[in-house]
């Protein structure tokens, strides 16, 4: 499905409208993140969450595993 969405400028800013079924689709609303993940071919996927989250959050519970002593060292 593609959904052509107009740039507008508001107070000298550029914004889309999303429409009411993209909202409900992604589980959005006012104040949430999104992001513009770039694909392989060039284009860009808008997406409700970080591409990468689930692979950040894996080395962060890999460097405090490893790193555990030291970190409740520095938290004192």
């Amino acid at each position: 499905m593609t959904i052509e969405l107009k740039v507008r400028n508001i107070d000298g800013s550029l914004c889309v409208d999303l429409p009411e079924e993209m909202i409900a689709r992604l589980n959005v609303r006012e104040g949430s993140l999104l992001y513009l993940a770039e694909t392989e071919d060039g284009g860009y996927l808008l997406v409700p969450d970080h591409p990468h989250r689930e692979r950040i959050l894996a080395k962060a519970k890999e460097i405090m595993k490893r790193y555990h002593n030291t970190l409740h060292r520095l938290s004192q």
